[in-house]
Parts: structure tokens; sequence; C-alpha cells
């Protein structure tokens, strides 16, 4: 990065304290104008905090900040915009019931005449104008509880596209998106760096660092630990600076002699998907790909009994559970787990606590009498904290008070407890630091080793790539290809050619 690039925001000393952690820690470094400063580190290493302080979400404790010069401190998120700074959280922060249009334009509404009625006809074509140029096929009229939680990514990047921006924050804006779609928004963030607008990229996804970025800053628990040019990064020297130990093998996978079936699909259909046949064996990792709105997380529902299904059968262990009245509980008492997608509406209850989460499933099985014994369920949930190095001060905790990642951790500390047969994973590392996904994979494998069948949903084929013993692949609902690890055909190509186009890459 040149020397004569113009500083847009200097931070000196910056500090955020919260009850019984510092969440921000003496952090200094400054922000250029047009370009991708892209800021890395593990969770609860403060990047969250740290941005959110920037948009005037949190007040700082301590430290100050100039933009273009001038002393800034914004009261908060709408005195930020009208400084031109906008964030598009790691967490959706929209209104499910509302339109995608007046999702993008609230608060900023077009009015019409002298009633100062919403303009909605103008709204929806300014939104459809936007939507066309971020290459997003979505009405502006479709409900936002309608979308894909991809879909509804996207849409939180066009509410910030549509604002004037002198520094736009992106807080892991791929984590549920395809690589279609990664594309299209490296894309459209390329051309606002060129236009003078500044960018911070917070991503968990080591290769997307340098495709995108111009610089890198680290940090470790709160605290600034460096920042480098993109262009000169080792990527193995990154990850040591963010975690602060060595990681040579990610995956880490151990293969293991698979037993007898746990799960068997035959010819399943429900909520976009058909015809779905598929199995799991007991010590084996299988994986499911496939583009956004293929059907996997609805396939994944219908197995755990979140969905309908229409017709087919789901069997465990040569036993047939689906039936009329199949559901959630049914799944849970025949020792099946599931890890949703989306963590914070379908896999947490955010205002109870670390404990209360962990223990929820287990409660019934665990204190087979209805009393309850609070020690005894203190004891299981801090091992399960300690197990899973769950970053929290206390199990009582609410969970809404963690990062993305240690509450992904808590769902998957949940599960562990309840000793599954079959764990269904959907995304198991989204939002999830390089050193949490590496804990993440290990605890993956420990499963398989001790004779659980895993199915694993997820976008990021080397991960796939990286721990499946076999991947399906699914398009418009539909099985499209199982490919057996050390196979000709287990490659990124073929999944993606099996995924777009229906059949394999010549």
């Amino acid at each position: 990065m040149s020397n004569e690039k113009e500083i847009l925001l200097e931070m000196h000393h910056l500090t955020k304290r919260f009850p019984g952690v510092v969440a921000v820690n003496d952090v200094s470094f400054d922000i250029y104008k047009g370009e991708v400063h892209i800021i890395i580190g593990e969770n609860g290493a403060g990047k969250s905090t740290l941005v959110k302080i920037l948009a005037g979400v949190y007040k700082l404790d301590r430290g100050e900040m100039m933009l273009e010069g001038v002393p800034y401190t914004p009261e908060g998120v709408r005195d930020a915009q009208r400084h031109g700074i906008n964030i598009i959280h790691q967490e959706l922060n929209l209104l499910l019931n509302r339109t995608v249009a007046q999702n993008v334009y609230i608060g900023r509404e077009p009015i019409n005449g002298p009633l100062n009625l919403v303009d909605m006809n103008r709204m929806n074509r300014d939104c459809k104008a936007l939507l066309d140029s971020l290459g997003i096929d979505i009405s502006p009229t479709e409900r936002v509880a309608n979308l894909s939680i991809a879909q509804q990514q996207m849409i939180e990047v066009a509410k910030a596209i549509s604002t004037n921006n002198k520094l736009l924050i992106m807080d892991e804006p791929t984590s549920s998106l395809t690589q279609r779609e990664i594309d299209n928004l490296f894309t459209l963030t390329r051309k606002l760096r060129d236009s003078g607008i500044a960018i911070i990229y917070i991503s968990h996804r080591m290769q997307e660092l340098l495709e995108i970025g111009d610089r890198i800053t680290v940090m470790r628990d709160g605290a600034y630990v460096a920042t480098c040019n993109a262009c000169d990064a080792d990527m193995k020297e990154l990850i040591h600076l963010m975690v602060g130990r060595e990681i040579d093998d990610i995956y880490c996978r151990l293969y293991n002699k698979c037993a007898d079936e746990v799960l068997r699909v035959e010819d399943l259909s429900g909520l976009r998907f058909r015809n779905v046949n598929l199995h799991v064996l007991a010590g084996e990792i299988v994986g499911i790909a496939g583009l956004v709105g293929a059907g996997r997380s609805e396939l994944a529902k219908a197995i755990f009994g979140y969905d309908t299904i229409d017709s087919g059968k789901v069997i465990l262990e040569g036993k047939e559970i689906s039936h009329k009245r199949y559901d959630t509980h049914h799944a849970v008492n025949n020792a099946i787990s599931f890890l949703p997608e989306d963590r914070k509406l379908e896999g947490l209850c955010v205002h109870m606590s670390i404990r209360d989460n962990i223990m929820q499933p287990s409660l019934g099985k665990i204190f087979k009498t209805g009393l309850v014994d609070r020690k005894k369920m203190e004891e299981i949930s801090e091992k399960s904290v300690q197990d899973l190095r769950i970053v929290t001060t206390s199990t009582t905790k609410q969970v809404c008070h963690l990062s993305g990642g240690n509450q992904q951790k808590v769902v998957l500390a949940k599960w562990l407890v309840t000793d599954s047969k079959l764990f269904i994973f959907d995304e198991p590392t989204r939002g999830v630091d390089v050193g949490a996904k590496s804990e993440i994979y290990a605890l993956i494998n420990e499963l398989a080793r001790q004779g659980a069948g895993v199915l694993m949903i997820s976008s990021d084929l080397p991960e796939l790539l990286g721990l499946a013993d076999r991947i399906y692949v699914m398009k418009d609902g539909e099985m499209t290809g199982d490919l057996s690890c050390g196979s000709e055909g287990f490659t990124q190509e073929n999944i993606l050619s099996l995924a777009i186009e229906g059949s394999a890459a010549l």
C-alpha cells in the first residue's frame, strides 16, 4: 500500500469494557480512503466490538477517533450514518414481516403528497434498480421471512449500499453465501473501493483475504497485534498471529472403518426437495453440497422432524422412525441431533443462560424423575464450556452477550451432551474463526471415531472435501451426485458442475 494514500479514519487507544471483560484494549491503527482493510482474529478477539464502536452502536470508554482529520464521536447509529459510516452486521437485523424494499429503505422511505405518505411505488422501483445492480434476483415486494439466510444476507448488503458511504463495514458478509454470490459481492466491493470508499472487511474465511484485501490487521484478546499489506501476507504467519499457536492440518481427518448403517433416507419428499435417497454409516462423515435454494437445509430439517415430510421414509438403525406425527421431539428421543444454519433463531434461546441452553435438550434424559439438580447442571455445562473453549466469565451469562463464534459453540455443546447416534450439522463453522474451526473439525472427527454418523451441510467446499468420506450434491431439490473420497471426481470443479449443471464435469 502506497504511503500516498489519504487517511480517512484514525483510531487512537480505543478501549471498551463490558462486565468482567475488556473487549477492546488500547487499539490504535488507521483506515485509508479507497482501500479494503481486512480485520482478522479469533472469536472474542474484539473485531465486532471495535467496528460497532465505529458504527455508533457502542460508546467508547477511552480513546479518540478522527474522521478526515476531525474528532469523531458518534452519538448513535444514525449519527454514524450521517457521517457516512455504515455497517453490515454479522447477525442479521431485518424485519422479517416487512418486504425487502421496506427493509432496505427503513427510516429513509420516500414521501409523497401533502399527507407525507410513503411512496410505495417509487420505493419498490428504486429497490428493484438497486437489487438489479447488485445481481440480486429477488422481488422488492417479497416478505423477508420467505427468504433464505443467504438471500437475507444479500438484503443486508443492499441496505448498507443504498446510503452514501465514506466507510462501509462488512462483518462476515459471506458467511452464508455461495461462491457465485461471493463473486458478485467481491465485484461490488472492488467497485466501491475504486470509487474512493473505504471498506473494513471482517472474515474467518482465510482464502478470501488475499483475494479482496489491500491491508490486513490482526487482533487477539481485544488488542491490536499487527498490520501488513495483503500482497506481502504469509497465511501461516497470519494464523500464528491470530491464535498464538501453530495450526498445520486444520481438518485433522482420521478416516475410520465404518460400521453398520445408522441412517437411511428413502424417496423422501418435502419442502423444496423430492425423491431423495441417501445413507450414512456409523463412523462416517457425509457431506451435502449445493447452491442456495437447492433444498439442503430443508432436507436436514425434515430428517430432524422440524419440517413436514410429504412422502418417503427416515430409517434409523434399520427402524423407520418417520410417521404422520413425527417431529423434533421424536427425533431427539431417537438420538438425532441437529445444529441449524441460523443459530440465532433456531439453535438458541439467546436471552437464556449458557447453562440452560446447553442443558435444554438433555433435561428429560438426565433428570428422569423431573427433579432438576442445579449443581449437576452446573458441572455438566462448566465441563462443556471448558471442553469447547467457550469464552465467557460464567455459565450463567446470557448467550446474547457472546460473540457469534462462541454462540455457535454453545449450540454444538448442547447436542454433544445428548450422546446422539446421528449428528446433522448445517453450516457448522459459519462465522467461526480458523482456530475454532480446527477445534470443531476435531470434535466432528471424534464423534465419527466414537461411532456416530455425521451428516454435514456446508457451502465451504474445501471444508467438505477436507472432512467428508462421501459427498452428496443437490440441485433444485434433487440429488445429482454421490462422490466418494479418493475417487477421481472428488473435486471442487466436479461438485460445482453437479450443483450448477446437474452433471459431472468432463
